[in-house]
């Protein structure tokens, strides 16, 4: 028999991002935890990037969500400690991105990261053709968290989920 809390969690993970809808929040490393106090479902999200504008989108979808299951009520936590790190999307994760034209975080930085005012070079292969020869256009794609760039080969631009 699946517990409670089993439910919840499995619901919860079902959740979409809502700035990469291929990715599930569980997915994507946002989702830590789903717990079940009583009658409350408490579900802890950690933001890719302090301040990062999806997060009330993702509060109230996993609200909806849970409520719409059969919880009446829910709770959403967000946790700061340990920060997100790229490294918590999953392998499935990952391929989502490939498979929608994407390029996949490489291995997070460890330790302290120094500011530079020059765009940062990647090892990266095009998601289109495979092609390693790429270069940046900004550190800024269509959100934060990504940075843009283009395929010397085929040309096309993509986006690059940053490392952090």
């Amino acid at each position: 028999m699946v517990s409670l809390r089993e439910r919840a969690a499995a619901v919860a993970g079902t959740v979409r991002d809502p700035e990469m809808p291929m990715l599930t929040l569980a997915d994507l490393g946002v989702l830590r935890d789903t717990q079940v106090d009583g009658e409350v479902v408490v579900v802890s999200i950690t933001p890719t990037y302090s301040g990062c504008p999806a997060m009330a989108t993702m509060r109230d979808d996993l609200v909806h969500r849970l409520t719409d299951a059969g919880f009446p009520r829910v709770e959403v936590r967000v946790v700061l400690s340990p920060a997100w790190s790229s490294d918590w999307i999953t392998e499935h994760g990952r391929a989502e991105l490939r498979a929608a034209g994407l390029s996949a975080p490489g291995p997070a930085k460890k330790g302290p990261v120094g500011l530079t005012l020059s765009p940062t070079r990647r090892a990266l292969t095009c998601p289109r053709c495979g092609s390693p020869r790429t270069e940046v256009i900004s550190e800024f794609g269509a959100t934060a968290c990504k940075a843009l760039y283009r395929c010397v080969d085929c040309f096309e631009p993509f986006d690059h989920v940053k490392e952090i």
